[in-house]
C-alpha cells in the first residue's frame, strides 16, 4: 500500500477539493418534484439520494439545509422522483438554480409537468422513469455526539411507477441503454452509465 493522506473531517481535508463526494460515487441523482400546501410546485436535484428497501420499495434523499423540497414534503407528505438522463442533464442542472419559493422550476428548466396518478406532485414528462412517493419518514440527521445538524433525510414509499416502454427490453429495464447519469463528485463532474461499463458477478453459493 502506498503513502496515505489521512485527515479528520472536523479539522479540514487539506486538499484542493473535499474528496468525500467524489469517493462516495458516482451517486444516483434525486431529481425531486413536489407540491406545497399553497399549490406551488418545485423541481430540484439532490446528490444524496438512493434506494433503501425492496418491499415496500423505499427511496430517500437528504436535504442539506431546509430547502423548498423539504418544506413541500413536510406539508404534502408526497414527492416524485424523476430519472435523470444524458439528454436531460442540462435541464436537470438548470433546475438546481437558487430561486425564491414558489418559482416554477419546471418552466425555468424547460421541462413539462405531467399529472401523477396517485400523488398531487407532478412528474417530469420528458423523464423515462418516475416514482410517485408518499413520505414514510423525515429524519433530522445528528452528529456522533447527538447534536442535530441542518440536514434532513426524507424517505418515501414508492406507490406508483411510470416507465417509458422504450427503455424496456423483453420486460427488463435497460439500465445501460437508458442514458442514466450520476453525480461524480467535485464541483461539476457527472458520469453516464453506458454498455461498455458493464460487468457481471454471480453471488457465491
Amino acid at each position: 500500500m502506498g503513502e496515505q493522506h489521512f485527515y479528520e473531517p472536523a479539522n479540514g481535508h487539506g486538499l484542493a477539493h473535499d474528496p468525500f463526494n467524489a469517493i462516495v460515487g458516482p451517486r444516483p441523482i434525486g431529481w425531486i418534484s413536489s407540491r406545497g400546501r399553497d399549490g406551488s410546485v418545485n423541481l430540484a436535484p439532490y446528490s444524496f439520494f438512493n434506494a433503501f428497501n425492496y418491499h415496500p420499495p423505499i427511496v430517500g434523499f437528504a436535504s442539506v439545509g431546509a430547502k423548498d423540497t423539504l418544506r413541500n414534503a413536510q406539508e404534502s407528505r408526497e414527492f416524485v422522483w424523476n430519472l435523470s438522463t444524458r439528454t436531460l442533464a442540462g435541464q436537470m442542472n438548470q433546475s438546481s438554480a437558487s430561486v425564491p419559493y414558489g418559482c416554477d422550476e419546471f418552466a425555468l428548466a424547460g421541462v413539462t409537468q405531467a399529472a401523477s396518478r396517485i400523488v398531487a406532485a407532478p412528474r417530469v414528462a420528458e423523464s423515462p422513469v418516475n416514482f410517485e412517493c408518499r413520505v414514510s419518514d423525515i429524519v433530522q440527521l445528528r452528529s456522533a455526539q447527538g447534536e442535530a445538524i441542518e440536514s434532513w433525510l426524507v424517505l418515501g414509499e414508492v406507490v406508483g411507477v411510470h416507465i417509458d416502454r422504450a427503455v424496456l427490453q423483453d420486460g427488463v429495464f435497460d439500465t445501460f441503454g437508458a442514458g442514466i447519469i450520476l453525480r461524480a463528485g467535485g464541483p461539476s463532474a457527472y458520469a453516464e452509465i453506458a454498455p461498455q461499463d458493464r460487468f457481471d458477478l454471480k453471488r457465491p453459493g
